[in-house]
């Protein structure tokens, strides 16, 4: 059953794969075709809270102890499609982030050493068994990767106030999204790639566009890839979210790239990365 609370978990936003029902193994097809039909299917914000509630107690749980049973569920094509959450395996990937990102005294007040070793050791045993093992799920706080929007279109922004008010929308939370079939990505990530190699040396830029591929090219070619601003739609304005056209900046620059025009592509990257970079500068302000 989904939670309800009040409280609005914030800031992270994510890259899903929704995978239709024949990609799964059969006991697993079975499982999600009966949980899809479910009427009280739980939200991103759900997700956030039963993980933050592991970190409550002392110690805190690093990883849950079993694997998640829950999904996303969407439709492509009158075909329905999940997205696991996957999350014990993405805790663990988490954990090793961690270590890149914080100091070491930080991390210990937040998850002591004893705690981190036996996550590592319970992951290193886990991928013994699963060594082919991937998540359906990317997320990242604070910002949207750039690498992210290559994916999309402008024309499959979807963009909800939410909101008290009248109608559908009344006393929902804004969203913002983008949805494009697997084949769709795939194609736009590798135009941008090759347009990114034929004007710069090897950089981050087109080595995460290089992962972000590696990472798609393991789901069923039918799937549907979704970007979702999660939690940052309450670190924006309503202003600012109607002006957000992320997308098209990152297609303006590539097109601008690829006839020749650097000006023009410059000033889209300069206005994609002037919004992300005041959102992002949120994280460490007081």
């Amino acid at each position: 059953m989904a939670v309800v609370s009040s409280v609005i978990v914030p800031y992270t936003s994510y890259l899903r794969v929704y995978e239709p029902l024949a990609a799964f193994p059969e006991a697993e097809r079975d499982h999600w075709a009966r949980y899809a039909r479910r009427s009280d299917l739980p939200t991103a914000q759900d997700e956030l809270r039963r993980a933050l509630a592991d970190l409550l107690p002392t110690p805190p749980v690093a990883v849950p102890v079993h694997e998640s049973a829950d999904a996303f569920v969407a439709e492509l094509d009158g075909v329905v499609c999940v997205c696991p959450w996957r999350t014990r395996l993405r805790g663990w990937q988490a954990l090793e982030a961690m270590a890149g990102q914080y100091p070491e005294p930080v991390l210990d007040v937040v998850l002591p050493p004893v705690v981190r070793l036996q996550a590592a050791a319970d992951y290193e045993r886990w991928l013994e068994r699963n060594p082919d093992a991937r998540p359906w799920i990317r997320t990242t706080v604070w910002h949207v990767p750039v690498r992210w929007f290559t994916l999309f279109d402008d024309e499959e922004r979807e963009y909800e106030k939410g909101g008290p008010g009248e109608g559908a929308s009344a006393g929902t939370p804004p969203f913002m999204r983008y949805r494009t079939p697997m084949v769709q990505a795939r194609r736009r990530l590798a135009r941008s790639l090759k347009t990114l190699r034929e004007h710069f040396e090897e950089g981050p830029l087109t080595e995460g566009l290089v992962d972000v591929g590696k990472w798609l090219e393991e789901f069923h070619p039918r799937s549907l890839v979704e970007l979702d601003y999660g939690g940052l739609v309450h670190a924006l304005s309503g202003e600012q979210l109607e002006e957000d056209r992320s997308a098209a900046d990152v297609a303006a620059a590539v097109a601008a790239l690829r006839s020749g025009d650097e000006e023009t592509a410059d000033a889209a990257y300069e206005r994609l990365a002037d919004r992300w970079r005041a959102v992002r500068a949120r994280q460490t302000a007081n």
